[in-house]
């Protein structure tokens, strides 16, 4: 488990370092950037690491007897295409995962450096996001990435433009597509006509992504029961981002788009928490709120922002939210059923092969 403590401590210490900036500073730095490399590469360049690498191997394996049109509807399609990819250039899964994993780190960069704190909000993230997801859950990795690139750009540009966003998110995993109506109730202008219309577009996106696998879906996540473990452990850790939101959103100086986002995003949240009564899978809600995820990246690295002592950054909620985060991977590292899927981590350059392919 030592490279995962070693990812962990870059970010501790560059979010430390960082927190003794003027409190209006942003990383501009390539540091962060290098970070972010550093990430994809862990990420991607993993050998037998995650709870379903058996399953993406059988994908790989699967798509190299198959046209380019096949590979589309042999998985969702961008994930299909670009294990097509990677039979046609003659590389192995490793190059499937690795561009997976710069996806993934893309919009979780592009995310963190809208963020006061961008070393901190990363490691947030390092503990759950970046181990269990990104590592583990390869599809949704991706489209999380392509959500979080989204998130950074809601105040800036149309929000019409996200909608290209979960687009390439739901290329990756059709689940994804339940993140178009919480932004559409975010829209600060002409918010009917903005909504009807992405609620619109997100119809059109179940129809062409989500219905002609519906009843897998429904089999998989619901007629199975089957009970993801540690589901509402992953729920419960967004409840306290979402409360401190709801209670303090004032404080977090934000525009009014990014406010109504995340009041929107911390209610759901909540709901999760309902759900995993009156849905009949766990799984079903703890695979939908990965997308939620990104909150507590977003209120827990601003804490030490919104609660400032004499004015200046609270260095004593930095280093809480450090800890809080140490915490988190340490217990699932070393107490988690699952676990031992994520360990020992192997880097595929220093690994020896079991088959081939890889």
């Amino acid at each position: 488990m030592f490279p995962y403590w070693i990812l962990f401590s870059v970010f501790a210490v560059g979010s430390l370092q960082f927190g003794r900036r003027a409190p209006t500073s942003r990383d501009s730095s390539p540091l962060l950037l290098v970070a972010g490399l550093f990430t994809a590469i862990l990420i991607g360049l993993r050998y037998e690491v995650g709870g379903d690498w058996g399953t993406y191997r059988r994908i790989f394996e699967q798509v190299r007897y198959l046209n380019m049109v096949d590979s589309l509807a042999s998985s969702d399609p961008g994930y299909g295409l670009l294990n097509w990819l990677s039979h046609q250039f003659g590389f192995g899964i490793w190059f499937v995962n690795l561009v997976c994993g710069s996806i993934f780190s893309w919009g979780l960069v592009k995310f963190a450096r809208r963020q006061p704190n961008p070393w901190l909000a990363i490691l947030v993230a390092v503990p759950y996001l970046i181990i269990v997801v990104a590592m583990g859950y390869t599809r949704q990795g991706v489209a999380i990435g392509f959500i979080l690139a989204g998130f950074a750009a809601v105040d800036r540009i149309s929000i019409f433009r996200f909608a290209f966003y979960v687009f390439g998110a739901v290329l990756f995993h059709k689940s994804a597509v339940v993140v178009l109506p919480i932004v559409a109730l975010a829209a600060s202008k002409n918010r009917i006509v903005t909504g009807l219309l992405l609620l619109l577009l997100t119809a059109c996106l179940y129809y062409v992504f989500v219905a002609a696998s519906i009843d897998r879906m429904v089999t998989n996540y619901v007629d199975a029961q089957y009970e993801s473990q540690g589901a509402a452990i992953r729920v419960a850790m967004n409840l306290p981002p979402a409360l401190l939101f709801l209670m303090f959103q004032s404080r977090f100086e934000l525009a009014p788009t990014q406010r109504k986002l995340w009041r929107n995003i911390s209610w759901a949240a909540l709901g999760t928490l309902v759900g995993l009564w009156l849905v009949a899978s766990s799984t079903a809600v703890d695979r939908l709120a990965l997308y939620l995820i990104p909150l507590q990246m977003f209120v827990l690295a601003r804490l030490p922002h919104v609660f400032r002592s004499g004015g200046r950054v609270n260095g004593q909620i930095a280093l809480a939210v450090i800890a809080y985060s140490a915490l988190i991977q340490f217990v699932w590292l070393n107490q988690a059923a699952n676990a031992v899927y994520w360990l020992p981590y192997q880097f595929y350059p220093l690994a020896e092969p079991s088959d081939e392919g890889y």
